[in-house]
């Protein structure tokens, strides 16, 4: 028996636009349940993005990867989230969240698998890219499906302090994981194991989540998701390969195709009935805190600790399992920080929790110069502790921001938009800190450079959400 949709039945086969959805008695809508699924596929969404964090060596020695195409193996999952995730939280709102929730778990759990059967670096690539493809329909659709089952209120804080506290608990989980089966077999049954897991959370869904969708009818703003989709991966295409040099033509090929590209997506949306990115949302400053916190998050926070492994390997150096359980530390803390956020809530606004966290990361990452790029490790524990807890409070605040900056009804939009400024900023971090770190002569000396850059974007990041308030506030 299929599960409601918060729609009413005749308005939804009528011509008329629909106006409004009924209210969904509390039992159908499962909060618990929905919880549970949203934060488990969240989760094993992460462990699949930082999977190669720990890997990349072993990776890149299979595949024969040369380092000047390495920057590829990481950056292929944030091109299919940085392309598909306002697409997807677009088609979520207006086709069912849970849908598209159901349709990006199997192609999440298929996708990671076909990863672990690369044979080259491009096919090794080209299945990231489609992990990411799969994992934008599971982060955008999940935080509709938990704002359709938790009224607003202290119930939807606590849901997306958890769902934020996954986020940082699949970062966690997911290099331990791999470099564990990578010290006792090797490194491509991680993905398995990681496809294995979209799987099983995959068959819950169905049984556990309440269909919801946007009261609106409308056609798909086809023109609008091709223009932005091209847009991105042109943008993130650009930025991975300018890591060999900003001035080759390609590059700026590439620039200057995603600058024609997003004048072409917004000359669509203006004319557009029934946009998949309300442009009046460019004028509003929770919207542009919550993507520039997002986008910082990604650019000083998550490119940092996506590169960070590969070169503590290299100075200090430690296995990959080591280096996972290090970074644990890090991770680990952040997931810790988020549970508790939601005692902030009433205390602390999302944007102050937002600057908060950049600051504590900054501060954190200068402590760690040093140590990073001679040792011993252990002096890296209070800075991998402190940015942690700063990684924790922007873990939590982000989600909360993200559904609170749009109108409810568009909750799955405001995810895909909140989470394609962070992948967009991963993306263009990753390509900057390899850049710096192999350009400098040293793996010890690279280190220490992308960690004052982290720092100096953090500080930035802290300023910019700031900065981004209400008139009259």
């Amino acid at each position: 028996m299929p599960r409601p949709i918060d729609t009413a039945a005749p308005a939804a086969r009528a011509p008329a636009p629909r106006t409004a959805a009924p209210r969904t008695p509390d039992a159908a809508r499962r909060p618990a349940a929905t919880l549970a699924v949203t934060s488990a596929a969240t989760a094993v969404t992460l462990m699949t993005y930082a999977a190669p964090t720990v890997t990349l060596p072993d990776t890149a020695a299979s595949l024969h990867t040369p380092l000047s195409a390495q920057a590829w193996l990481l950056n292929g999952t944030p091109l299919g989230l940085a392309a598909l995730l306002l697409v997807a939280g677009s088609l979520a709102d207006d086709y069912g969240r849970r849908r598209i929730f159901l349709y990006g778990t199997v192609a999440l759990g298929i996708t990671t698998a076909l990863g672990a059967l690369a044979t080259s670096s491009w096919l090794f690539t080209l299945a990231r890219v489609a992990q990411g493809a799969a994992s934008a329909a599971i982060l955008a659709a999940s935080l509709g499906l938990l704002v359709h089952a938790f009224p607003a209120g202290p119930g939807r804080i606590r849901a997306t302090g958890i769902w934020g506290a996954c986020v940082s608990g699949g970062i966690a989980v997911g290099p331990v994981l791999a470099g564990g089966v990578a010290s006792l077999a090797n490194w491509r049954w991680s993905y398995v194991a990681l496809g294995v897991a979209a799987l099983v959370v995959a068959a819950f869904a169905p049984h556990t989540l309440t269909e919801s969708r946007a009261p609106r009818s409308s056609r798909p703003d086809l023109a609008g998701a091709l223009t932005l989709g091209l847009a991105l991966v042109a943008l993130v295409a650009a930025l991975t390969l300018g890591r060999d040099g900003w001035l080759r033509a390609p590059v700026a090929a590439l620039l200057l195709a995603a600058l024609a590209l997003l004048a072409s997506f917004t000359a669509v949306e203006r004319r557009s009935a029934a946009p998949m990115l309300d442009l009046t949302l460019l004028r509003q400053a929770p919207f542009l805190a919550s993507s520039g916190g997002a986008f910082f998050t990604g650019f000083a926070v998550i490119a940092l600790f996506s590169y960070l492994p590969t070169l503590l390997q290299q100075t200090l150096p430690l296995s990959a399992m080591g280096t996972a359980a290090l970074l644990a530390t890090w991770s680990g803390t952040s997931f810790l920080v988020a549970l508790q956020t939601r005692r902030l809530a009433g205390k602390v606004s999302a944007r102050h929790q937002l600057a908060l966290g950049f600051a504590l990361h900054a501060a954190a990452v200068l402590t760690m110069l040093s140590a990073a790029s001679s040792g011993p490790w252990p002096l890296l524990l209070p800075g991998l502790l402190i940015s942690g807890t700063g990684s924790g409070l922007l873990n939590a605040a982000l989600p909360r921001l993200a559904v609170a900056s749009v109108p409810a009804e568009r909750a799955a939009m405001g995810s895909g938009a909140n989470n394609t400024a962070r992948y967009i900023g991963s993306a263009a971090g990753v390509a900057l800190m390899i850049a710096v770190s192999t350009s400098t002569g040293s793996p010890g000396h690279g280190a220490r450079v992308a960690l004052v850059m982290s720092a100096g974007l953090g500080a930035v990041g802290a300023a910019t959400v700031l900065a981004l308030r209400e008139r009259g506030r």
